[in-house]
């Protein structure tokens, strides 16, 4: 100590004052309870660890010191509680002598209660075993009661509350049941009778089944035929209101219209019509929910909802089996009503039925049945040949649709199977009305109608707006057609008819162009070209052939109706139909009737033109009143026009007697062109302008049966044989050769024809036509000669 105190003293001061500092820290460290690890690391690292041990040391006698002053300051207040305790000590000795004597004291009292109260506690077990045993007996008199309750409710098949009855014994007295014997009874019973409730509940479940497939149909019957009704009494509506807009179109004077929609028992709105006293809601599902409550009862509730769905899903493959025992238009309806009626049920179940059948399971049985409902209609389809079988399948397709998206089913695959054989149909109808169009041609006797009734006007005038005139006429009415144009008319309205009712409700609302398309098809590829034939074929004489011109001539009015009435069945207005110029479809079979017409008055014209060969070309004086072939021509063209026009509209008899005076002006043209005629004079010339003359007056004479245009335009069908006459009678021919001259007066004309018809009256051997008596040369014949020159060189 002595060595190491020297040490220290000689130590520098500032090695002295770290000591201190460590020292310090150290202190604090145990003060704060820090861990010392750190400390002693440092000593041994330094290693200095008696430094350590000496700062411990000074911190553990600095410890002490405290501690000893601490003993002394409380050093007398302890000799004072020492004090205190030991008179307390005799205190506690007084009290535990009392206390003992008061034990005595309670004791000698307390023998009586003792006795007292154990004769009470033996009165109150016996009381309590008392009251156990009612509780006991009253427990198994509720047990009882319920159980015979149970057997009158199984008694009146009243089992739900059967079932609960047992669940009310099983849950809240079974386990309180004091009686073995009724315990073991009710272990047996309970599920016995589960097992009968379940056992009757599902066969119960399975009569159901069985009667759903039946109700099913008849449902689904019902559905659709109010979808039929709400479809008819829709079109009754539309047809009412398309009238109402005709006379409001007409502007019918004193003609008071008003909409009176009757109650048909069609509720539009609700879809809760009635058919004959039938509701679709009218089916009666208490059994099915009966059964699947008395499940959920039993616990069984999930097996019952696998089990309801897997029986409904073999019933609805079922309802697919197409029977072979009969042709599927027979037994269409059954089987899309057998369909229906099972999704409108499988609705109801879904809506009301508490969780019994999913949604989307109705959808994927929804799904099977889309898919297995167009492979049927795909097939059936393709086998059938007839379009009005086509119809009524389609009809009640769409009928089904429309019931079954009331009930938020789509359908939109089975409406584009039905778009899919479109063209199908109508090839079909196409057909059909070919055939029939062929039939009523064969049997037309190209004689008019005779009509002696109202009705028969009607019947087969006014339905297809074939009226000239808006007043009835008097009867008997002879109608400017034959029976083929009532008949051919009836046809393509039926034709339009049905093809708007293929086109409705199928998904399409606008469909005009696509019935227009078909329209087009009948009356361009099958009236037309039936037309044609019979034309070519069975016409006749003159009066067939003028009968079949009057019967193009009222086809042709006749298919603006047919285009107006599609478009006013398939829901257009009338006015956005007519818009643009429509072709006549039926033209060439009216311009073949016409040419076979005109081809046949050529025939006639022509066996009057061979009087030509009787004019004489060398007169020596002109002739005054017409050769006689022009008095006979113009004979039968007046007797033509006053029978024509009976029956023959103003525009037919106009092309016509237009192609007939044409060509009675080329046969003329062609008799100076000719070779028979050698040599003519310009008195023959004139005598041929005498004859132009007067088919140009029988031409301005039709003004009163035809229009000014229209006789006009006869008089200008002369052009050619006109032309050429006045060339030939002009005082300078050579004026031909002028171009201005040429287009203006001599356009019609062919200048090798001008040659031809030059030359022959330009004759050598006979002076006196162009050179008066004397020697100088006539002007006109100078002038006849450069013409010829100059067309000869142009040549």
């Amino acid at each position: 100590m002595q060595s190491f105190k020297s040490r220290r003293k000689v130590a520098p001061v500032g090695s002295n004052e770290a000591e201190k500092q460590e020292q310090l820290l150290l202190a604090a460290a145990i003060c704060n309870d820090d861990d010392l690890s750190p400390f002693v690391r440092k000593a041994f690292a330094s290693g200095k660890p008696e430094t350590l041990l000496h700062h411990l040391r000074h911190f553990s006698r600095s410890k002490e010191l405290e501690i000893e002053e601490v003993c002394k300051a409380h050093y007398q207040d302890f000799i004072l509680a020492v004090d205190d305790l030991r008179s307390l000590l005799s205190d506690v000795e007084s009290l535990k002598s009392s206390l003992s004597l008061s034990n005595s004291t309670l004791q000698s009292v307390a023998q009586p209660l003792h006795s007292s109260l154990d004769s009470f506690i033996l009165t109150r077990n016996i009381s309590n075993n008392i009251l156990l045993c009612l509780h006991s007996v009253n427990i198994c008199n509720q047990v009882i009661d319920i159980c015979s309750r149970t057997n009158a409710h199984l008694k009146t098949d009243n089992l739900y509350l059967a079932l609960k009855c047992v669940d009310k014994i099983e849950k809240n007295f079974f386990n309180l049941t004091p009686s073995a014997t009724l315990r073991r009874m009710l272990e047996k019973r309970i599920p016995a009778i589960r097992a009968y409730v379940e056992k009757k509940t599902n066969k119960e479940f399975g009569d159901w089944l069985v009667e759903i497939r039946i109700v099913s149909r008849n449902i689904g019957q019902v559905a659709i035929a109010q979808a039929s009704a709400a479809r008819q009494h829709e079109e009754e509506m539309r047809m009412k209101q398309r009238e109402a807009e005709e006379q409001s179109r007409l502007s019918l004077r004193n003609c008071n219209y008003t909409l009176e929609e009757e109650d048909d028992g069609v509720d539009l709105v609700s879809g809760g019509v009635a058919v004959d006293g039938k509701s679709v809601e009218g089916f009666d599902l208490t059994r099915l929910y009966r059964a699947y409550h008395i499940h959920q009862t039993l616990g069984l509730e999930d097996r019952f909802k696998q089990y309801y769905f897997e029986n409904r899903k073999l019933q609805l493959t079922s309802d697919f089996q197409v029977s072979s025992m009969m042709p599927f238009l027979e037994s269409h309806q059954t089987f899309f009503a057998q369909i229906a009626g099972f999704f409108i049920v499988e609705d109801k179940v879904q809506r009301t039925g508490g969780g019994l059948i999913s949604r989307w399971e109705v959808e994927n049985m929804w799904e099977m049945a889309v898919s297995k409902m167009c492979s049927v209609l795909e097939d059936q389809f393709s086998r059938m040949q007839t379009a009005s079988h086509l119809l009524l399948i389609k009809d009640y397709v769409s009928l089904l649709g429309v019931s079954l998206r009331r009930y938020g089913y789509p359908v939109d695959a089975l409406l584009d199977v039905l778009s899919k054989h479109r063209d199908k149909y109508h090839d079909l109808l196409l057909s059909d009305c070919r055939k029939q169009i062929s039939e009523a041609l064969a049997a037309d006797k190209f004689e008019q109608m005779l009509m002696k009734k109202e009705y028969e006007y009607s019947m087969h005038v006014l339905a297809f707006q074939l009226q000239t005139f808006d007043i009835i006429p008097a009867f008997p009415y002879v109608a400017p057609f034959s029976s083929t144009v009532p008949d051919c008319c009836r046809f393509v309205k039926s034709f339009i008819e049905d093809s708007v009712s293929f086109m409705s409700y199928g998904g399409q609302l606008d469909f005009y162009d696509v019935v227009k398309k078909y329209l087009d098809r009948l009356l361009g590829e099958v009236l037309d070209e039936a037309l044609v034939k019979l034309i070519n074929t069975s016409v006749h004489g003159v009066s067939q052939a003028m009968q079949v011109a009057a019967n193009m001539a009222v086809l042709e009015r006749a298919c603006d109706f047919f285009f107006t009435h599609a478009a006013e069945l398939s829901g257009v207005p009338p006015r956005m139909a007519d818009r643009g110029k429509r072709q006549f479809p039926l033209k060439t079979a009216r311009d073949a009737a016409e040419a076979m017409l005109s081809g046949m008055l050529k025939v006639k014209i022509d066996s009057f033109m061979l009087l030509i060969e009787n004019v004489n070309w060398m007169p020596d004086e002109p002739l005054q009143g017409g050769n006689e072939y022009v008095n006979e021509v113009i004979i039968f063209l007046e007797t033509l026009v006053s029978t024509a026009q009976q029956i023959l509209p103003v525009q037919v008899l106009s092309r016509v007697l237009e192609d007939v005076l044409s060509h009675i002006s080329e046969k003329i043209v062609g008799a100076l062109v000719g070779e028979p005629v050698k040599r003519f004079n310009v008195n023959a010339v004139m005598g041929i302008d005498v004859d132009i003359r007067l088919l140009e007056t029988f031409a301005e004479n039709l003004a009163g049966v035809l229009s000014d245009e229209d006789a006009s335009r006869l008089k200008l069908s002369l052009v050619e044989s006109r032309q050429l006459i006045n060339l030939l009678l002009s005082s300078n021919p050579e004026s031909f050769l002028n171009p201005v001259i040429r287009e203006r007066s001599y356009n019609a004309l062919d200048y090798r024809k001008v040659v031809i018809v030059s030359e022959k009256l330009k004759d050598p051997a006979d002076r006196s036509f162009f050179t008066s008596r004397g020697s100088r040369v006539n002007p006109k014949k100078k002038s006849l000669d450069t013409l010829i020159k100059r067309l000869k060189e142009v040549n």
